[in-house]
């Protein structure tokens, strides 16, 4: 491409409506997406500052041809749950005749399925960026670039979160590190991050944060990492200590949530700094109540301990826990669905995604399987839509049977309603909620659409006024919960 480039459309395809897309429950507050596509905000800092650059995250506007028209180049970051957009992206691009250029998970993965893209930039673009940017000056560049070496993130820049129209997301999102100190068998962040915890210094944490209140954001601040305490050390002596002096400074502008393993239950040190920073709420990988699934899928920090009492201790410290869980192992019995039942309404956990097992494309998992020729065809990125992209030792039918059980029994509006009335009982919060405007907006709407409109609007209004009365510093928390489960409800198509 010897033609000089000057304008850049960073595209992010769309999500199918799915569990983590909270799409029912955003229209309470009036917003579009909950985050926005924070790797391509990183890529544009990494391109040239001469160039004029445009976000258009699908998820909250329409891709017009003008924008097309408009480009030179056309960035499109992806994961696989993002496929059938993508696909429609680059036909769009190339009916214009639009130079495209790919990367991310997606591509990373999966790369050879996808026709009509002219550069391919896989794995981490703090290396295979900078080789693509070098050769389309010279106007030699070639149609791939990927690398297998992990690089540092001391170097990566502040994310273009100007790009962003913040307005139309409910949360912002920051990266602080890649890689996991773990190796489950199904995960696949191993295989694009590998097992080296890679860090980002207290400064560039800092100066993320700074952009992000320049801008005028207030409210919640996610941490992409897929473990947040990979190390542990560094968290404790450099990052944590750094964010509460930052947040006493400003006020305490923000909130924090991220992802970690089930052994943050075992640091009361770590649990109270990220508590003192900002931290309210959690993911955490839990899978299983089964240890011989456990073992299998190689989920190692998830054995041999009380996963209950793991869960009950984080939530002690103020925090909110949502978990991940997985059916479908080989090790599994028909038992596992109640089970799963049982230990999710024990544990307290509200926002429990349970998905059916699925082999990620380059995972121990992926390469085991088709040793064993029973995979099927590569994953949907949904593990919600029962689809299973191998044959599993349990009858097909009986485990997407006894899976639909366990949304029932979760999600419908009794059984869920009195599973967040028991985790308010306990629940002592130690971060202060930010209740505005779209606070007020999303009660009232909640109580014509769920109190009104709905057929389980006698759950709503029993949680509603239970809530009111027995513990009302949590009301806010009680009606957030309840519009949640309408989400899950209108995803999984459970009535009542």
């Amino acid at each position: 491409m010897n033609e000089p480039v000057t304008n850049i459309l960073l595209l992010y395809p769309e999500y199918p409506d799915t569990f983590w897309s909270f799409k029912h429950a955003l229209k309470f507050i009036s917003k579009k997406a909950v985050y926005p596509p924070l790797g391509l905000l990183t890529v544009a800092a990494m391109l040239p500052g001469e160039w004029d650059k445009r976000l258009i995250d699908m998820n909250v506007q329409r891709l017009n041809d003008s924008d097309i028209e408009w480009a030179d180049i056309v960035f499109i970051s992806a994961m696989a749950v993002q496929k059938k957009s993508v696909k429609k992206i680059v036909d769009r691009c190339r009916a214009f005749g639009v130079k495209i250029v790919a990367g991310g998970p997606l591509f990373t993965a999966s790369y050879e399925e996808f026709d009509g893209i002219d550069h391919f930039v896989l794995n981490e673009a703090e290396i295979t960026l900078p080789l693509f940017l070098d050769d389309l000056k010279k106007g030699t560049a070639r149609h791939i670039y990927s690398s297998g070496e992990f690089p540092e993130l001391n170097e990566t820049p502040v994310p273009l979160f100007e790009l962003a129209n913040m307005k139309r997301y409910a949360s912002m999102n920051i990266q602080y590190s890649r890689g996991c100190p773990f190796n489950c068998e199904f995960c696949d962040i191993t295989a694009l991050f590998g097992r080296k915890v890679r860090t980002k210094s207290a400064a560039q944490i800092l100066a993320e944060l700074d952009r992000i209140y320049e801008l005028g954001w207030k409210g919640s601040i996610f941490f992409v990492d897929d473990n947040f305490i990979g190390n542990k050390l560094k968290l404790k002596k450099e990052i944590l200590p750094a964010i509460i002096d930052w947040m006493r400074e400003h006020r305490h502008p923000f909130t924090f949530s991220t992802e970690a393993s089930i052994n943050l239950s075992d640091d009361d040190e770590l649990m109270q700094l990220m508590v003192d920073a900002g931290f309210n709420s959690v993911f955490v990988g839990i899978e299983t109540p089964d240890e011989e699934s456990l073992a299998e899928c190689n989920k190692f920090q998830n054995q041999h301990r009380n996963l209950v009492d793991s869960i009950k201790r984080i939530q002690r410290y103020g925090f909110e826990v949502t978990g991940g869980f997985i059916v479908g192992f080989d090790n599994d019995a028909p038992s596992i669905f109640q089970r799963q039942i049982d230990f999710i309404k024990k544990s307290g956990i509200i926002i429990a995604m349970v998905g059916l097992l699925n082999a990620p494309k380059n995972t121990r998992l992926y390469n085991r399987l088709k040793k064993e020729n029973r995979l099927l065809k590569n994953i949907t990125g949904n593990n919600t839509d029962l689809s299973l992209n191998f044959v599993p030792r349990m009858d097909r039918g009986k485990l997407i049977d006894g899976y639909k059980r366990i949304l029932r029994e979760l999600y419908s509006s009794k059984p869920y309603n009195e599973r967040v009335k028991d985790f308010l009982r306990e629940f002592r919060p130690r971060t202060k909620p930010r209740l505005g405007l779209g606070h007020s907006v999303a009660l009232f709407k909640s109580m014509w659409i769920l109190g009104i409109k709905n057929k389980g609007r006698r759950h709503y209004w029993n949680l509603f006024f239970w809530s009111l009365f027995k513990r009302p510093k949590l009301f806010p928390s009680a009606i957030t919960f309840a519009i949640y489960g309408y989400h899950f409800r209108t995803i999984f198509d459970i009535s009542g």
